[in-house]
């Protein structure tokens, strides 16, 4: 996308956000129709076997309240990541869930960690500190809207709730930060003004002094008519 260039709103943008959040709510019920439990196929930190969750953490919920309590700000703010920064957006949501679930990986207490809210704050994170790192005019406004509609769930990096996977949100948090840094300079760009100079300022030299052009100056840049 051209720096200038404001971005323009179609159909395909809604279609990921659309097939994450049907595809969550589809395996949920899947996992409740046919009694399956997934919950096994979530990180489980430093074990070769719980690596796996790395991958599958992300479409997982334990119950319809965490499901349900990701669902709205996962399409709000995938949405976002697909109309302002859609240079970076596969990159942002692939990579970035990878890293987000190998970091939870890394650092998480000895349990099963499930659910999309790794990526919720993954996007969050991208989202907020992107519209302050490039001080766009566009962008800080979503920023700000971001952090007046989830600001409150920057308490959760910290472990203040039992079951809550805090670790997972931290991990999410910081690589969207890191994410927002790294591609700073691609996409919208904060617009760089540039000042041509006026006929009244090229009565000026550069120390500021009043210095009008000569009368030799004008004579040979008046235009002249030859008649053939």
């Amino acid at each position: 996308m051209d720096e200038h260039q404001t971005p323009k709103i179609n159909t395909s943008l809604f279609l990921v956000p659309i097939l994450y959040v049907v595809g969550i709510w589809l395996l949920y019920w899947i996992e409740i129709q046919f009694n399956f439990n997934f919950n096994k196929f979530g990180v489980f930190p430093r074990s070769l076997e719980g690596i796996r969750g790395v991958f599958f953490m992300h479409f997982i919920h334990s119950n319809a309240s965490h499901l349900f309590s990701n669902s709205i700000p996962l399409f709000v703010l995938l949405t976002s990541l697909f109309y302002f920064y859609k240079e970076v957006a596969y990159k942002v949501l692939l990579l970035g869930g990878f890293l987000a679930g190998l970091c939870t990986w890394t650092i998480a207490r000895e349990s099963y960690h499930i659910g999309a809210s790794g990526i919720v704050y993954l996007l969050f994170s991208f989202v907020f500190f992107s519209g302050i790192v490039r001080k766009h005019f566009r962008l800080v406004a979503l920023s700000l809207m971001v952090i007046f509609l989830y600001g409150s769930m920057i308490w959760y990096v910290l472990p203040i709730k039992d079951g809550m996977s805090w670790e997972g949100h931290l991990s999410g948090f910081l690589v969207g930060l890191f994410f927002a840094v790294m591609y700073r300079n691609i996409g919208m760009v904060k617009e760089e003004h540039q000042f041509t100079a006026s006929e009244f300022d090229l009565l000026f030299d550069e120390h500021g002094n009043f210095s009008p052009p000569k009368l030799d100056e004008l004579a040979e840049d008046k235009p002249t008519n030859e008649v053939e």
